[in-house]
C-alpha cells in the first residue's frame, strides 16, 4: 500500500470513526503508520539510551517511560535473581504499551533467567531453590502479598485443596505449600498423592509468580506477576529452554540496558519463525477471548498485536485509538475487579480499606471519563460493587453480593469494547469469522 493510499484510507477511518463518537488523532495516527511501516536495515532490537530501556522496534514505539521508576520499583520485587543465574526482567502487555494504554490493567512481567550449571538436573534444581528462595523473602511486605507460583505439570486429573485440576495444566502452588515443598494431590480414584516441588521442577513446564501490590502514591492496588521463561547453559556455552520452548520477544519493554547481553545470548536461539508463531498464539488467545471466555477488551488488545504485526495497520491504528481515548479507564475497573478476587482470598493481608478506596476513586474517573448511557449504567454498577464492600473484610471471601455486582460491571465493559470494535466492517468481518468458527461442529473447545 502507497503512502498516499494509506493516507486517504486514514482520513476516511477517522470520519467514520468520528461519526461513531471516536476522535482519532490524525497527526499522531499517520506518524506511528509511518513509523511502523518504515524499513528499518540491521537488528530489530532498538535501545532507548534516555531510558535505560529495549526492546522489540514496534513495540518500543507504543511504550512511554513516563512511570518507569514505579515499574523498576515493583520489578525490584517480582525478579528472580541469585548466584549462577543471569537476568533480563522486562514489561509485557498492557504495561509495555503505556504510550496508548493511560490505564493498563495489571503489572506483567516477563523475565530471562539463564541458569549456567553442569547438567539439566542442576539447571532445574537450581531454578527451583532460586524462586523458592525469592518467594520466601517476598512473602509480605508493606506494599506487596504474595498470591501463587506456577511450577511443573499436574499427570492426570485430580483434585488440589479441594478443586478440580485437569491433566497437563500447570501445577499452582500457595506459600504454605512452597514453605513446605509439598503440595497434597487427590486422584480421580480418590488415592492421596504428594508432589514434591523439586521433583516437579525437573519438568518446569509454565513458570510464573503471582503479587498484588499497592503504590501508596497513587493510592491504588495492582495484581503484578512475573512469567519466567528459564534457560540452562551447558558448559560448551549450549543454551535449552528448560521448558522445550524459548519465549519471543514481540511484546516486551526490557527496564535495564546492562541486560542486553543476556537478552542477546538467549533471544539468538529463538526460532527463525517466531513472529509467525507468535502471531498464531495471538490469534489463538483472541478465539478463546471471543467465545468460550467472552471478554472484548481482553480479545481488543490482542487483536491489536495481531494486526499490528501482520499488516493490518489501519485495523491496528483504529483498535490503538480505542486505548488512547478516556475511554481506558474501563481497564482500570478490570483491574479493581482482579484486585478484589485477590484481596478477598482466605487469610489475604491486602487492606479491603484500600480496595474501597480505589472503588471510590474509579467512580470519580468513569463520571469524568463517559457520558450518556455508558457512563449511567456503569456508575450505578460500579456504586453497587462498592457498596458491597462495606459488609466485607480483608482476608474473607466474598459474598454472593460481590460477585452478582462484579458481574454486571464486567457484562457493561464486554458490551462497550464489543460496540466499538464491531463498528470498523473489516474488524466486525474478522470477529464474526472466528466466532462463526468456533460454531462448527468439532470445534476446539
Amino acid at each position: 500500500m502507497t503512502a498516499t493510499h494509506e493516507s486517504a484510507e486514514l482520513k476516511q477511518l477517522i470520519e467514520s470513526a468520528r461519526r461513531l463518537g471516536i476522535e482519532i488523532d490524525e497527526a499522531e495516527s499517520q506518524e506511528w503508520l509511518s513509523a511502523i511501516t518504515a524499513e528499518k536495515d540491521g537488528d530489530d532490537i532498538e535501545i532507548d539510551r534516555e531510558s535505560g530501556t529495549f526492546g522489540y522496534r514496534l513495540t518500543m514505539l507504543d511504550f512511554s517511560p513516563k512511570d518507569l521508576a514505579r515499574f523498576r520499583r515493583i520489578g525490584a520485587i517480582v525478579e528472580v535473581t541469585g548466584e549462577g543465574a543471569e537476568s533480563a526482567l522486562a514489561l509485557s502487555g498492557s504495561a509495555a504499551q503505556s504510550k496508548i494504554q493511560s490505564f493498563p490493567g495489571d503489572c506483567d512481567y516477563f523475565q530471562r533467567l539463564n541458569i549456567k550449571a553442569p547438567t539439566r538436573e542442576e539447571a532445574c534444581a537450581a531454578m527451583a531453590r532460586l524462586m523458592r528462595d525469592h518467594v520466601l523473602s517476598h512473602a509480605q511486605g508493606p506494599t506487596y502479598q504474595f498470591l501463587e507460583a506456577k511450577l511443573g505439570s499436574y499427570a492426570s486429573a485430580g483434585t488440589v485443596r479441594g478443586e478440580p485440576v485437569k491433566e497437563g495444566y500447570p501445577v499452582s502452588w500457595k506459600l504454605d505449600e512452597i514453605r513446605e515443598k509439598v503440595q497434597i494431590f487427590t486422584a480421580e480414584d480418590g488415592t492421596r498423592h504428594e508432589l514434591h516441588w523439586d521433583e516437579v521442577a525437573l519438568d518446569p513446564g509454565w513458570s510464573k509468580l503471582d503479587w498484588v501490590v499497592t503504590d501508596p502514591e497513587r493510592g491504588a492496588l495492582s495484581n503484578a506477576s512475573n512469567v519466567i521463561d528459564v534457560t540452562w547453559e551447558s558448559p560448551d556455552g549450549e543454551i535449552v529452554a528448560l521448558d522445550g520452548y524459548l519465549d519471543t520477544y514481540f511484546q516486551e519493554v526490557y527496564l535495564d540496558a546492562d541486560q542486553v547481553p543476556t537478552f542477546q545470548k538467549v533471544a539468538q536461539h529463538v526460532s527463525d519463525d517466531a513472529l509467525d508463531e507468535y502471531v498464531e498464539a495471538l490469534e489463538g488467545e483472541v478465539r478463546k477471548y471471543l467465545t468460550h471466555h467472552l471478554n472484548y477488551g481482553k480479545a481488543a488488545k490482542r487483536m491489536y498485536n495481531v494486526f499490528r504485526l501482520s499488516g493490518r495497520h489501519l485495523d491496528a491504528a483504529f483498535v490503538r485509538e480505542l486505548f488512547d481515548e478516556p475511554a481506558t479507564i474501563l481497564y482500570q475497573v478490570w483491574s479493581l475487579i482482579g484486585t478484589l478476587e485477590n484481596a478477598t482470598q482466605e487469610g489475604s493481608s491486602i487492606p479491603i480499606e484500600d480496595v474501597q478506596k480505589q472503588a471510590d476513586a474509579l467512580v470519580l474517573e468513569v463520571v469524568e471519563a463517559l457520558e450518556g448511557d455508558a457512563e449511567t449504567e456503569l456508575v450505578k454498577s460500579l456504586l453497587q460493587l462498592r457498596q458491597t464492600l462495606e459488609t466485607q473484610k480483608s482476608g474473607e471471601q466474598r459474598t454472593t453480593e460481590v460477585e452478582a455486582a462484579r458481574a454486571q460491571v464486567i457484562n457493561l465493559i464486554n458490551t462497550f469494547y464489543r460496540d466499538r470494535l464491531v463498528s470498523r466492517p473489516t474488524i466486525k468481518d474478522y470477529i464474526d469469522t472466528i466466532q462463526a468458527e468456533a460454531e462448527q461442529p468439532g470445534a476446539a473447545h
